[in-house]
């Protein structure tokens, strides 16, 4: 499955002082105060139609609750070109000696380093951001574009994703026309970065290759959208703005793809359970 367009942009600015270098190499923290019980491997949704993707053609990462809502998976999407990688082929997730980011917009990390690492980092902040519940809310979805993409092109793909979230894919994921969700259940949106693989990289550019799982559906008793687990690969290009990174385009592919392993399927209320009881990662570095 995939989908993805590009939106380009205008004049870079920002810092111009910082070298280059870093490690590429990223870490993931959660958030304090976590409880709750553990959930097993959900469901991999069976391939079917890819209606919606045709008129979802927009960056972000909507793939995986158009799978859910299809039902279906499939095929991908150019539009992440690589060049030569300035960098080791696999960047291990461990701890580099830079210290995390402490800037916020809102509620989304800022303030990446100007490097290797920071490209690296903020693709995989905004890769959790973008396939997260906020998305299926027109207010919050507004904060999370302009938090994550270039102010030249923000206003445009707001429209397109307006036309997206519409009332009947809305009502087609299992929610209300408005986004809400229906009384005693728990919708579940949440992309999860495993590894990320910067393939270019300058001062005023970048291209992140982020490879991730995500889960998406309703969880509780009486759900007809049950939480199903997907894979992807998602590419952005990131350019250099205002002294952040921002998403100038992205896309997405299907996969790599493990093999489902022999964990039982929870039950609805144990996931419903878990994910009020664990938070998601608040970022990574």
């Amino acid at each position: 499955m995939s989908f993805g367009d590009e939106h380009g942009y205008g004049g870079d600015s920002g810092r111009t002082d910082d070298g280059f270098g870093g490690t590429g190499q990223t870490r993931t923290r959660l958030p304090d105060g976590r409880s709750g019980d553990m959930y097993g491997g959900p469901r991999r949704p069976a391939r079917s139609s890819r209606s919606l993707i045709t008129v979802v053609g927009v960056v972000v990462l909507l793939i995986a609750a158009i799978a859910f809502a299809n039902r279906g998976g499939g095929g991908d999407a150019s539009g992440g070109g690589k060049g030569a990688a300035s960098g080791p082929g696999a960047d291990p997730t461990a701890a580099t000696g830079v210290q995390p980011v402490t800037g916020k917009n809102g509620e989304i990390p800022s303030g990446f380093a100007r490097n290797e690492q920071g490209a690296a980092s903020a693709a995989a902040n905004y890769a959790v951001v973008l396939g997260s519940v906020g998305m299926f809310n027109a207010a919050s979805r507004q904060d999370i574009i302009r938090a994550t993409h270039d102010p030249a092109t923000a206003d445009g793909l707001l429209s397109d994703l307006d036309r997206a979230y519409s009332p009947a894919f809305l009502t087609n994921v299992g929610l209300n026309e408005d986004g809400s969700t229906p009384a005693d259940l728990t919708f579940v949106s949440r992309t999860v970065p495993v590894g990320t693989k910067v393939t270019e990289v300058s001062s005023t550019a970048a291209t992140v290759e982020v490879w991730s799982t995500g889960l998406v559906g309703l969880a509780g008793e009486g759900s007809t959208k049950p939480v199903t687990e997907t894979w992807f690969t998602i590419t952005e290009k990131l350019k250099w703005i205002d002294g952040d990174w921002k998403i100038s385009s992205s896309s997405q592919t299907e996969g790599p793809t493990p093999v489902n392993g022999d964990n039982r399927a929870s039950t609805a209320d144990e996931i419903a359970k878990a994910v009020q009881g664990y938070g998601g990662f608040t970022y990574a570095r």
